[in-house]
């Protein structure tokens, strides 16, 4: 179990909201936290801790929304690194993972879970926002409960200690041609109503730290009729809705044959758009699609290292931000699980294509810090998992990530460059501590129930994979 609520920290320094968007670092500042596990109170130039608060020895920054999760896919980081044939892309790794989606059981799925989100704890992150189109048994047909691969997810984050967004999908096609799933995709099937009522029973739920959203796998997955049925049964929901779109180019090109428009196009002008959705990658968004989501309110979600790691391309990452696009970010695969890593290959991509250097800072706008820019942009995704106050702030959920002032990455640096020595010059570990609605999980880089979990997590590696888990 993790231990007593503090009543209050003071730290030496903290990374806090201005108002606008931006953050600033402050100084001395007493954070209260509320016996819901939110913030009661956040005050700067309290030159001397009060009586009862825990005192910090190094900085405080805000915990990170991992905005887009496949958990299962932890299973496969890794094993798909190797190429047999002449080529090897997005659609042959898809192929492979479907084979990990079909084999595995709700025991395994809750002990890898458990391991990545202990993992994701490490790398910055405190709430989880898992796309969950994993849906029945193996054989296709769905378990006695239909939820139970969800409850196991549940009980994973519980384990783990994590915040988790669940997003049941709506997923029923294969293709924008294609009537119905393929035979290697039936555990997938959920139509509107499922998606629907699964999420309703997530959130009437009750349990610590979970609520629910709803997503839609793509819109080559899912008809125009459902997307719309889905739509009607929302009407009224305030909740996060999240959808894979232009991910590939391929996808973009068949949208526009069968449908008359580009996918983020098409999502505009069904006027589908608003707050609550989350564009998951918009790798191939053009200008103009750009500015339609910026009008909506809409936000997107931009997965770095899976989307090099899968070879999707590049997002105008530039435009979003010019544009004022909410942003957050996703470990999605699991090839990484560090938040900072996101952060940093967000800004290497677009210095590698451009060759240019700080891409993403805008001194124009007094932003010469690429590391502040981007920071400030996703620390504050908390939209992205249903929860509209995120942050160093009142009323906010207790998350936050104590800095080790002692890391190799700030030895010797200037407290103002910070944030630029973490995400430019941190190969991983600079979170001392790790705390998630008021409770401390990780204390001294490390987590209580590591090692059992650790054990779980290897027994169900070798029951899918075998001794060494080699093949894939």
């Amino acid at each position: 179990m993790p231990e007593t609520r503090p009543a209050a920290l003071w730290a030496p320094r903290a990374w806090l909201p201005d108002g606008t968007g931006r953050g600033l670092w402050r100084e001395q500042v007493l954070l209260r936290i509320g016996s819901d596990g939110r913030w009661s109170e956040v005050i700067s130039g309290v030159d001397r801790p009060p009586a009862g608060a825990q005192v910090l020895a190094g900085p405080l920054l805000p915990g990170l929304v991992d905005a887009h999760s496949h958990a299962f896919q932890r299973a496969f980081a890794g094993l798909a690194e190797r190429r047999e044939s002449a080529t090897d892309d997005f659609w042959s790794w898809r192929d492979r993972m479907y084979r990990v989606a079909l084999r595995i059981t709700p025991g395994e799925l809750r002990d890898i879970a458990a391991q990545l989100y202990v993992e994701l704890l490490a790398g910055g992150y405190t709430q989880v926002c898992e796309f969950h189109y994993l849906q029945h048994d193996r054989d296709g047909r769905p378990y006695a409960d239909p939820l139970e691969l969800s409850w196991v997810l549940a009980e994973a984050a519980a384990q783990a200690g994590v915040g988790l967004t669940l997003l049941p999908v709506l997923y029923e096609r294969a293709g924008f041609a294609q009537p119905a799933l393929r035979d290697d995709q039936r555990r997938f099937a959920l139509g509107a109503a499922d998606v629907w009522r699964a999420a309703s029973s997530v959130n009437a739920s009750g349990r610590r730290l979970l609520n629910a959203g709803l997503a839609i796998h793509s819109l080559r997955a899912a008809t125009p009729a459902s997307i719309d049925e889905l739509r009607r049964l929302a009407e009224g929901f305030d909740g996060p809705i999240h959808i894979h779109v232009a991910e590939q180019t391929a996808e973009v090109d068949e949208c526009r044959a069968t449908m008359g428009a580009r996918p983020i196009e098409w999502l505009a002008q069904q006027r589908l758009l608003d707050g609550r959705w989350q564009l998951v990658h918009a790798t191939h968004a053009v200008p103009a699609e750009i500015a339609a989501v910026a009008r909506s309110g809409a936000g997107v979600v931009l997965c770095p290292t899976t989307e090099a790691n899968l070879g999707d391309g590049l997002a105008d990452l530039p435009g979003w931000l010019n544009a004022g696009v909410p942003l957050a970010i996703g470990s999605d695969s699991h090839a990484s699980r560090d938040a900072l890593e996101e952060l940093r290959w967000l800004d290497y991509g677009q210095r590698l294509v451009l060759r240019r250097r700080n891409v993403s800072a805008a001194p124009a706008e007094s932003l010469p810090s690429t590391a502040e820019r981007l920071f400030a942009r996703v620390a504050n995704s908390g939209a992205a998992a249903g929860e509209p106050a995120w942050g160093l702030v009142p009323g906010a959920r207790a998350d936050a990530l104590a800095v080790d002032p002692r890391s190799p990455p700030l030895l010797g640096i200037a407290a103002e460059r910070t944030l630029d020595a973490l995400v430019f010059s941190a190969p991983g570990g600079p979170f001392r501590d790790v705390m998630v609605a008021g409770r401390w999980i990780l204390r001294d880089g490390r987590h209580r129930e590591a090692d059992a979990i650790a054990r779980r997590f290897e027994a169900a590696m070798r029951s899918l994979w075998g001794d060494g888990a080699r093949a894939a």
